[in-house]
């Protein structure tokens, strides 16, 4: 029954999860090019990038009231599904969370108004000055959401409070300060400038193909790609660094990304199976060719890190976490009637307590995560992220050059990147979390300790009732999205009812 509501529950989390950041790097792409598109009208004093940004603010839009409800939805989960592992880290995960709600994402929200609504009722530096506050609002918000994911991989400026059996907060500048928090965030935010250069170029190349608004289509390309370029290589330099602290942090995620059963030093990347590039993978994971790379089964039976370090077993792990749990348990039980055995009790503790998570696995092969989702995820990010960048490569020079508009192999190659991107992002996501089970938070606190008390039934029902609203928030999404796409950058013209396309033309 225990499997089984992990299961539900997991999956519930995941579907959330995964549909929610269909809109979030989107919304961070789309930010930055319109953007920069308005300040285009506002420096060139042209009505013609006015146009232009409207359209793409439009998309934004729809975009933007998406994701904020799945967004809602995402953290109510935490109370619903996962209630002790509010309790036992709320102290902690609740303040970036909480942070975000009241200042990112009140700041984003109140911009975005003025954005959206006040072309005609504010001064125009004053509405380009919304439009970025609205897209800073955005990153920012972004960034404590991203700090708290941060924390889960790697837990820092935290105690373990015996008498209240949780975790509290004692370094607020560590928990922000984060490394993989910071590294995350920057990954996860150029990510979503390519994601929106990606999607405006892929746009702006279907109107190419219908020989439609040519103009402003190949105005938006010229912002477009140079911000999805820009994203792009931004991403990979900061997914260099994340692949340092998985390493370092969480080596048996980085095992489980290459599929590699035994480690060593030279270790080679896998391209595919059978393909390899020796010492590669040791250069990407320690930044040296002849750094030393732990497996599967290195992990499970222990080995001594490249600082020297020993990484005990993963059975000594659960003998030490399993006594740890045994100390709590009689400290609790002494400490309001034997002070001198409830101190005792606590040393063991306390000589343990690196140790506690492990203390509830049940056998050493529950912390190997699903190697082959893992090890195909991987790939295919990286494969669709390289070839993505390749196309934004192409556009840009033979943009450069005046030749894109009769490229049409080019414009078809440009507008099926579109979904080559959120295949990107979400096998990125799918190697961060899946790679980090059986935890909930990284070698402190497993999926099992973390549910809430709820029936299977409950969350299937819940579950299957999200999978309908999500499938029915998607189709409407998408309608909406396509038809504006379809009608096109029009507006009314201020002297009658006339209609321009964005080529000029009278329709």
């Amino acid at each position: 029954m225990e499997e089984a509501l992990i299961d539900w529950s997991r999956i519930q989390f995941a579907v959330t999860a995964a549909y929610h950041w269909l809109f979030v790097p989107l919304t961070l792409g789309l930010a930055m090019v319109m953007a920069i598109m308005e300040t285009m009208y506002v420096v060139k004093k042209d009505e013609f990038w006015k146009k232009t940004a409207k359209f793409w603010m439009k998309l934004f839009a729809i975009n933007f009231a998406v994701g904020i409800a799945t967004g809602l939805i995402l953290e109510f989960e935490f109370g619903t599904n996962w209630s002790n592992y509010s309790w036992i880290v709320g102290d902690i995960f609740g303040a970036p969370l909480a942070i975000e709600g009241i200042f990112a994402f009140f700041m984003e929200a109140t911009f975005f108004a003025v954005m959206f609504f006040g072309w005609d009722k504010v001064g125009k530096k004053f509405h380009l000055a919304s439009t970025w506050l609205t897209g800073i609002g955005a990153t920012v918000s972004a960034y404590w959401i991203l700090v708290a994911n941060g924390w889960m991989q790697h837990p820092v400026g935290t105690a373990f409070n015996p008498d209240m059996v949780r975790n509290e907060m004692i370094s607020f500048w560590e928990v922000v300060s984060n490394p993989v928090a910071v590294t995350k965030f920057f990954h996860s935010i150029f990510s979503g400038w390519m994601t929106g250069g990606v999607f405006v170029v892929g746009v702006s190349c279907w109107y190419l193909l219908k020989k439609r608004e040519t103009r402003f289509a190949l105005s938006s390309i010229a912002v477009a790609c140079l911000v999805g370029l820009v994203g792009g290589v931004a991403t990979i330099l900061t997914g260099d660094s994340s692949g340092v602290h998985v390493a370092k942090y969480q080596p048996m995620k980085l095992a489980a990304a290459e599929g590699l059963e035994d480690g060593g030093r030279k270790a080679a990347f896998s391209i595919v199976p059978g393909i390899e590039m020796p010492g590669i993978l040791s250069f990407l994971a320690t930044h040296d060719f002849n750094g030393f790379v732990p497996g599967v089964n290195d992990i499970l039976l222990g080995y001594t890190s490249n600082d020297g370090e020993r990484v005990p077993s993963v059975e000594e792990k659960m003998y030490r976490g399993k006594y740890a749990v045994a100390a709590l348990e009689k400290y609790r039980e002494y400490k309001d009637t034997d002070s001198e055995k409830a101190s005792h009790m606590l040393d063991a503790f306390k000589k343990n307590e690196e140790f506690l998570g492990y203390g509830y696995i049940e056998k050493a092969e529950d912390v190997i995560p699903d190697i082959p989702v893992i090890f195909w995820s991987f790939r295919l990010m990286v494969g669709f992220g390289t070839l993505i960048l390749l196309i934004l490569v192409l556009v840009q020079f033979f943009h450069c050059r005046q030749k894109l508009q009769n490229m049409k192999w080019l414009q078809i190659l440009a507008l099926s990147a579109i979904p080559m991107v959120y295949i990107c992002g979400q096998t990125g996501w799918v190697v961060a979390e899946v790679g980090r089970q059986p935890w909930t938070i990284q070698d402190m606190l497993p999926v099992n300790m973390a549910l809430s008390s709820l029936s299977v039934g409950a969350v299937k029902a819940t579950f299957f009732i999200f999978l309908a609203v999500f499938a029915l928030f998607l189709v409407i999404e998408l309608r909406i999205m396509l038809k504006a796409i379809v009608l096109g950058p029009v507006i009314e013209e201020n002297s009658g009812n006339k209609v321009e396309s964005g080529n000029g033309e009278e329709r």
